[in-house]
């Protein structure tokens, strides 16, 4: 388990109280890159607090094709797992581990019991469902009112900030991503490398644009 000291650099801001609750309570867990994390329809039992690399939340329909939603980073919660602990629903996002990771779980008893016992706690809980809103509020922008080569420049962005600017994505990664065909990603790569926007090379490009 990590420390006082520890946490405290992630998420920092908190009343001790706050810190000792987590230490005694929260049990770090880590999952190896590819790991999925969090399932459809899953009942949760636990808050997810990032604590080391980086989980990808996507969207998936019945048919089981996938949708990009954002990145959760060090110091970073899910307000899904927030949200379903509150309300004692089922999951209705998938997550998976980018990379190695580690988190903590904190289970779901202790939402309410925090929420009522640490201003910090609150206002944490509250700032997390804002940003995590804005993201898909972004999100939601993209894909209703730009075309495909706009939404791709915009999602490469989205990689670009998390990652760097070298990314080592797969054609048919992307393709899932933004739900649309491998054919339309590659041809749409080869439009951006010919304006020079990006360096494509086998699995992964370099994005080189200056905006």
């Amino acid at each position: 388990m990590l420390n006082k000291d520890q946490i405290k650099q992630l998420f920092p801001d908190w009343e001790d109280g706050l810190y000792e609750s987590i230490i005694e309570h929260a049990e770090l867990r880590t999952a190896p890159a590819g790991s999925t994390l969090l399932k459809m329809g899953q009942n949760i039992k636990s808050t997810m607090l990032v604590v080391e690399g980086t989980v990808k939340l996507y969207q998936e329909n019945e048919e089981g094709a996938e949708y990009f939603m954002y990145h959760l980073n060090p110091g970073e919660a899910c307000a899904v797992t927030m949200v379903c602990n509150y309300h004692l629903e089922q999951s209705q996002v998938l997550a998976k581990a980018v990379t190695d990771v580690s988190f903590l779980a904190i289970p779901i008893e202790f939402m309410d019991k925090w929420l009522n016992e640490y201003k910090s706690w609150h206002y944490f809980v509250i700032r997390t469902y804002r940003l995590r809103y804005e993201e898909l509020l972004k999100t939601i922008h993209e894909t209703a009112f730009k075309n495909m080569d706009e939404r791709l420049e915009f999602y490469i962005k989205r990689q670009v900030k998390q990652f760097g600017n070298t990314l080592k994505l797969t054609h048919q990664e992307i393709a899932n991503d933004l739900n649309t065909s491998r054919e339309v990603v590659s041809r749409l790569l080869k439009k951006m490398e010919n304006h020079q926007w990006i360096i494509l090379n086998r699995n992964s490009f370099e994005w080189i644009k200056k905006d």
